[in-house]
Formats: structure tokens, C-alpha cells, sequence
């Protein structure tokens, strides 16, 4: 039988003639030189030659050939028989003895160009699918992979998993088969995968087995390359932060390696660049929900110092996502910020008038009941605490010393009066201090109770003197205006210590008044500012990670 690429390149020849005849090569072993048969004409050549195995594809010279071809052209069908012998005939013995050695017999030959011919001719081929195909024990299979990441079916941050739907396709040599397109008619067929050795190539991040439905079929085509394309339901442990949720940015991890065979026996290469598979992935992505695939990267593992092929070969990608914080910042933030800014207008209202703490215990019940409803929304790991719950605590301890400073004022409006006075230390950081901090009027200098006290002793002591210089003689009119001016004389005493008394508790109720219209806009200014810091840090942390 001639080799398929003699009559490949015999066929290419004839049509390049263009002169409507129709040619056909054939191997004959009974044809000799200079025994023609009538209208047959002979072509007859010594030459070197090399040969060269259709299976493993080694090449070695020959020894001198003789090529011997006899031609005839009847009626527009022309007809070419050939023979490829050697001069000696210890090349051929040693050849017929070689050669089964060196190929094993496995040489795919069709006796036809259809599928259920190739596929008889590959049946030998089945036999070695617990093997590595190779003929060369020493020889490295070469794997290249690459993924088409479909799905991202979600993200557990407590449990720190990652479950995606990836399109896997892994692409390698098999050295026992390869045959001629023309003459069995494909460059390519589907064969089932279990007649095939299929390298153990694994995810070191797999948590769970594939759940995957399975895909029985592989191509494999005329060059002896195996493509298998399998899907795979990926849940993978991922590193995940999430102290900026809901503006997180994670990067996931995917390590391909073999399970069993070190580097010697198996070697991973990346069949396509990591842009391309980003591009690709973006463009059918179907299933996202909360997350946003950014970009996919790809390297090798350096194993640098390792012993010679003692290690797997490994093949990383990082899977880069971003959440979508629209939902949480319309169902957690907002409304949150919406109730602490109602509370931080309530310092408006006035004390002394409106009962303000019941005002604010509705706002602690209510924002108390919204982070009940809202907890299923909120990541839980015990790695970090999100920045977020740190936010919701804050609100929650603002608004509760809030209502607490409110208790502080209501007792200090309406008890001030049975207080003692203001310390002098409390005088000079509230009153003095605080107070123009805050830009609270300071109060009217009022005239001291010693003063007023002086005076009024003075006033009554002139009375009395008065009083004890006239003593009454008998029962006359005199002594009737003495008496009256007596009893004048006490009522004005009674009155003085009354007057005195209230002044005292009126400047004490006075300052403790100040001291709590103070702290009260003290907490205010707080508030304000803690609610600016706040919103202001919101705005740069979702607009840094929108634009990375």
C-alpha cells in the first residue's frame, strides 16, 4: 500500500495538469522492471529515501530504494502503478521487523472515507485508554486548558465559598492515533470519552463534588489532538473580605493541577489569553445577581528550587468580582441615614415644652425593629466586622445618648430648683468654656444675694431703731402708729428672708438650665458632624470602587 501523502500529493499533481483527464495511483507488488505489458510505459529511479511513522511521527533514513512506477492513459482514465523496494533485501527483512516494534501496530488505515470505517480502524486505540498516550515513558502530555466562566451562582461569606458555572475545555496529544483526512474522509470525530485516557486534571479549591450534568462525548481529530469541553459546577473556597461591603472587591482563586502525575508526566499550559476569556465570559455571562465579574487573570506557578519535575505542574487564575451595593444602599443605608437624620432634627424641638424622649424612644424602637428585618441582608464571618455593622452601632449608640441627654435636660428643667448649686469646676468648663464653643449666650450678670441681703438688713435695722426709740405712752394714737410699725417691721423681715431664698434657688436653677441648653446643642453639633463624616465616606468608597 503506498503512503496516504504519496497519493495526496499524486492527486494535488494530476489536477494540476488541466487537461480533463482523470488519473488514479495504485501499489502493485507483482510489477518488475522493463516487463511492460502492451501500451504501458515504466518510470524507474535509485534514490534515498527517509521513512517516517504515520503514528509517533519519528523519521529515520533508508538505506538506497528503488521507486518503479508503470503508467498507461486509455481513453482519458489514466492509471499509475507503483512500488517502493529496496536494492537489498536485508533493508526490507529488517524493516518488516522494526517497524511493528517501533509503532505497535497501531497505524489507523481506513478502508474507506466514512465514520464506521475510522471508527473500526480506531478500536485498537480503545484497548490503551488506561495509559498515558504516549509512546515514550519519559515523554511529557501537555495539557491546555482554559474556561469560559458562565455563572455566578453566589457567594457564601460565613462558610467563605465561591459558586460559579465554568465551561471547561481541556485540550492534549494522543500519540497512539492519527490518520490521512482524504482517505478516511474527517479531520475530526466524536468519540465517547470513556474510550479514552482523560488526564486527572482537578480545582485544588473544589469544596464540593461537580454537580455538573455530564458530557459522555470528546472530538478527537486527524493529528491525534483530544478536545474535551465538560462543564462544571465550581464551589470553591474563596478568601473573602469584606470590611467595605457592601463596596467589596473580591478576588477568587482557581488552581489547576493534576491529582496524581508530577510535572514529568504532565504539564499545564494556558490555551488562551486571560483578556480573551474575560471578554468572552462578560459577553455570555447569564446569571450574575449581585456580583459583577471585573476581570480574570492567568499565571503559572513558579516552582522555582523545587526538585527536577518533582512537583505538579499548576496553573492559577484570579477571578476578580465586585458586588452591586445599589440594593443595599437603597435598603440599609438610606433608610438608616433617614431615621438619624430625623432624630438629629428633633434637638429642635423645645424641652421645656414638648416631651422629646418619648419622640425619641419611637425613633430607637423603630430603627431597632429595621435592623431586625434587615439582618438577613447583613455578611456574617467571624474574619472581620463590616464597616457597615460599625455604622449601624454608631446610629444606635447616637441615638440612644441622645435620649439620654434628653432624660439629662427634662431633670434639669424640672428639678433645677432642688439641686445645689453648680460646682465651680462644672462653672468654668460648661458655662465658660463649653458654652462658647457652642455659641450660647452667656447669662446676665445678676446682682449677688449678699448685696441684696445687706440692703434689706439695712432697711429694717432703720425700722427697728425708728421703732425702739418711741415707746408708746399710754393708749393714744402715737402708740397705736408705734405698734403698726412693729408688726410693719416683721412682716418686712419675713418678706426679706423670703426673697432672699428664692433669689438663691432661681440663679441655681438658672445655671443648671445653661448647663443643659449647652450639653444639649453640644450633641447636636455632633451629630451633625458625625452624619457629614459619615455620608462623606459613604460617596468616596462607592465612588473608588466603581471606578477600579
Amino acid at each position: 500500500m503506498l503512503p496516504p501523502e504519496w497519493i495526496r500529493i499524486f492527486r494535488i499533481k494530476a489536477q494540476s495538469l488541466k487537461r480533463g483527464d482523470s488519473w488514479y495511483l495504485e501499489y502493485d507488488e507483482n510489477i518488475e522492471p522493463d516487463n511492460l505489458d502492451m501500451g504501458w510505459k515504466q518510470y524507474i529511479r535509485n534514490t534515498g529515501a527517509r521513512f517516517k511513522c504515520s503514528m509517533c511521527r519519528r523519521e529515520w533514513p533508508s538505506n538506497k530504494v528503488k521507486v518503479l512506477f508503470h503508467m498507461r492513459l486509455k481513453n482519458g482514465q489514466g492509471t499509475v502503478k507503483g512500488l517502493l523496494s529496496s536494492i537489498k533485501s536485508t533493508l526490507i527483512i529488517s524493516l518488516s521487523i522494526f517497524m511493528p516494534a517501533f509503532c505497535s501496530n497501531y497505524t489507523i488505515s481506513c478502508s474507506q472515507p466514512t465514520q464506521p470505517a475510522l471508527l473500526e480502524a480506531l478500536s485498537p486505540v480503545f484497548d490503551l485508554n488506561d495509559i498515558r498516550p504516549v509512546r515514550n515513558m519519559s515523554t511529557c502530555t501537555n495539557v491546555t486548558i482554559f474556561f469560559t466562566l458562565y455563572g455566578i451562582l453566589g457567594v457564601d461569606e460565613k462558610a467563605q465559598l465561591l459558586t460559579a458555572y465554568i465551561w471547561l475545555q481541556c485540550l492534549w496529544i494522543n500519540e497512539f492515533v492519527s490518520w490521512d483526512p482524504v482517505q478516511c474522509g474527517t479531520d475530526m470525530m466524536a468519540l465517547p470519552s470513556s474510550q479514552f485516557w482523560i488526564p486527572d486534571i482537578v480545582i485544588n479549591e473544589f469544596m464540593e463534588e461537580n454537580k455538573a450534568p455530564p458530557v459522555p462525548y470528546l472530538y478527537l481529530y486527524s493529528n491525534g489532538q483530544v478536545n474535551l469541553a465538560i462543564p462544571v459546577r465550581v464551589v470553591s473556597s474563596c478568601n473573602l473580605n469584606i470590611y467595605t461591603f457592601p463596596f467589596d472587591i473580591q478576588n477568587c482563586i482557581y488552581t489547576f493541577n493534576s491529582y496524581l502525575h508530577y510535572a514529568s508526566d504532565i504539564k499545564i499550559y494556558l490555551g488562551r489569553s486571560a483578556e480573551l476569556i474575560t471578554q468572552i465570559s462578560q459577553s455570555v455571562m447569564a446569571t450574575m445577581g449581585e456580583w459583577e465579574l471585573l476581570e480574570i487573570t492567568a499565571n503559572k506557578v513558579n516552582h522555582d528550587g523545587e526538585n527536577q519535575n518533582l512537583y505538579y505542574d499548576e496553573l492559577e487564575f484570579q477571578i476578580r468580582l465586585k458586588r452591586r451595593a445599589t440594593m443595599y444602599v437603597v435598603n440599609l443605608l438610606l433608610p438608616s441615614c433617614f431615621l438619624i437624620t430625623v432624630d438629629l432634627f428633633s434637638f429642635l424641638l423645645p424641652p421645656q415644652s414638648v416631651d422629646r424622649s418619648a419622640f425619641k424612644m419611637t425613633l430607637i424602637l423603630g430603627y431597632t425593629v429595621f435592623l431586625l428585618i434587615m439582618n438577613d441582608l447583613l455578611p456574617v464571618t467571624g474574619n472581620t466586622i463590616p464597616l457597615i455593622n460599625v455604622f449601624f452601632s454608631l446610629c444606635l449608640a447616637l441615638m440612644v445618648a441622645s435620649l439620654l441627654e434628653t432624660i439629662l435636660i427634662t431633670n434639669l428643667l424640672c428639678g433645677s430648683a432642688d439641686f445645689s448649686p453648680v460646682p465651680h469646676w462644672m462653672r468654668v468648663l460648661v458655662l465658660q468654656f463649653l458654652g462658647v464653643i457652642v455659641c450660647m449666650p452667656r447669662m446676665n450678670k445678676k446682682p449677688r444675694v449678699s448685696e441684696i441681703d445687706l440692703k434689706t438688713r439695712t432697711a429694717v435695722a432703720a425700722i427697728e431703731t425708728y421703732v425702739g426709740l418711741q415707746e408708746p405712752k399710754g393708749q393714744s394714737a402715737e402708740d397705736l402708729a408705734v405698734y403698726e410699725l412693729k408688726k410693719l417691721g416683721k412682716d418686712l423681715q419675713a418678706i426679706r428672708l423670703k426673697v432672699d431664698q428664692e433669689l438663691k434657688d432661681s440663679q441655681s436653677s438658672e445655671e443648671w438650665m445653661q448647663v443643659g441648653f449647652i450639653i444639649d446643642r453640644l450633641l447636636f453639633g455632633l451629630y451633625i458632624l458625625f452624619i457629614s463624616v459619615s455620608f462623606i465616606t459613604i460617596i468616596i468608597i462607592w465612588v473608588n470602587s466603581y471606578n477600579k
